[in-house]
């Protein structure tokens, strides 16, 4: 799996230069910089979760990089902590290290050999400590075998993640097949996993407010002391990502886009955002018809409930809008570029931009030249260029403007 790395400094070309040391040795990295001084201070219920290592600044503008050192480690499972100054400072070392940072480093000191040195030991360690915790937090919580919800049985577990598990159930009152999925334990006040039980929570919150043939269908939700689930509806064809392993016919790539984009018209009118459209999260029913699944990412725009560090990049890089992709702010146009993006895999049963890593293929979607189709499918190419515009504003600017493009089409 790539190196994740945060860079917190409040000059912008130390954070450029630590990120180019990081990408040289790991050309996969995802390397995230934050900026104190324009961005603030990090969210309240960030905890670090997916990073590898944390490069900490000791002066950040008016704030005291010490202070941000202690309040990270007080948080379970926190990644391991650079701590970097200006100049030497031992008395300052020795603060940094009994605050709990894994290593001291003066900037001007820094090589490449030597801070690729510093960050392997600490990923090293952070990896050693984090398989320690996650062994003690894996007693707490349950497997997917031992889930026992009343009014449902068990068939077999679909997938299973850091937080929760899917599992595919048979309900008594229903008298079918549902997905359930399942929070495997209910955080604690300021328990790192508070984070993922406010997504779980925030999911079911997303998808009980719509009502749409394209949205999932959402069954019964419930919780006890020690897990929360939510039923859903089944999907024994799979999704899209499966279909396009075969050809597709353009009518048919057509009917997709009609039913995705109404489908994220109603998500928008009620102010939601989804983030993360790809073929793996677009169901296919009996019918032929699809939906819409997995509102994990989904961000409420007219309610203050942001999920994720601005600035971070969460979604799939080969799906991703180039605002998204380099952490800008997103709006429904961003939805649009990613729903493009699917139409034009639909019609050529390839992907738009392929490279070596995701950060190159993030590159490629900010400044690659729109792809072209097949001249047999010349007649939708005006469609993809509206979609996939660089710049949100060349784009079709709503779901509804491109249902009126389509039934003009």
């Amino acid at each position: 799996m790539a190196l994740k790395a945060l860079i917190i400094d409040d000059f912008s070309d130390f954070r450029k230069l630590m990120s180019h040391h990081i990408t040289t040795e790991w050309p996969d990295a995802v390397v995230v910089e934050h900026d104190p001084i324009t961005q603030g201070k990090l969210p309240s219920h960030f905890t670090g979760s997916g990073y590898d290592v944390v490069l900490l600044d000791h002066e950040l503008g008016e704030e005291n990089g010490l202070d941000w050192l202690r309040y990270f480690k007080q948080l379970p499972g926190f990644p391991p902590v650079i701590f970097m100054t200006s100049h030497g400072d031992e008395l300052l070392a020795v603060k940094a290290i009994k605050s709990g940072a894994e290593d001291y480093i003066p900037k001007q000191k820094i090589t490449h050999d030597f801070i690729i040195k510093v960050i392997k030991n600490a990923v090293r360690k952070g990896k050693q400590d984090s398989a320690l915790f996650d062994k003690n937090r894996d007693k707490k919580t349950k497997a997917p075998s031992d889930i026992d919800i009343p009014g449902y049985r068990i068939i077999k577990p679909l997938t299973r993640g850091m937080s929760s598990s899917v599992l595919l159930a048979h309900s008594e009152e229903l008298d079918r097949e549902v997905v359930l999925k399942v929070l495997l334990q209910i955080p604690e006040s300021n328990n790192e996993s508070a984070s993922a039980f406010e997504r779980f929570i925030q999911e079911y919150e997303v998808i009980t407010k719509l009502s749409h043939p394209n949205i999932v269908k959402i069954f019964a939700h419930g919780a006890s002391a020690d897990q929360a689930f939510i039923a859903m509806e089944y999907f024994p064809r799979g999704d899209l990502k499966q279909r396009l392993k075969e050809v597709m016919p353009a009518s048919m790539a057509i009917t997709y886009l009609r039913q995705m984009t109404e489908a994220i018209q109603v998500l928008h009118q009620v102010g939601i955002l989804h983030r993360d459209l790809k073929p793996a999260n677009v169901m296919v029913r009996e019918d032929d018809s699809i939906a819409l699944i997995d509102f994990g990412l989904a961000k409420q725009t007219q309610i203050d409930i942001d999920l994720t560090l601005t600035g971070e990049i969460f979604g799939t890089p080969y799906y991703m809008s180039p605002e998204q992709g380099h952490g800008d702010t997103v709006d429904e146009r961003s939805d649009l570029y990613s729903v493009g993006v699917m139409f034009y895999e639909m019609l050529m049963g390839k992907k738009p931009y392929i490279a070596a890593t995701p950060l190159a293929v993030i590159y490629k979607h900010s400044h690659a030249d729109i792809p072209y189709l097949d001249p047999r499918f010349s007649r939708y190419q005006d469609l993809i260029n509206r979609l996939m515009a660089k710049d949100p504003s060349e784009r079709l600017q709503t779901a509804g403007e491109l249902l009126a493009y389509l039934n003009n089409l």
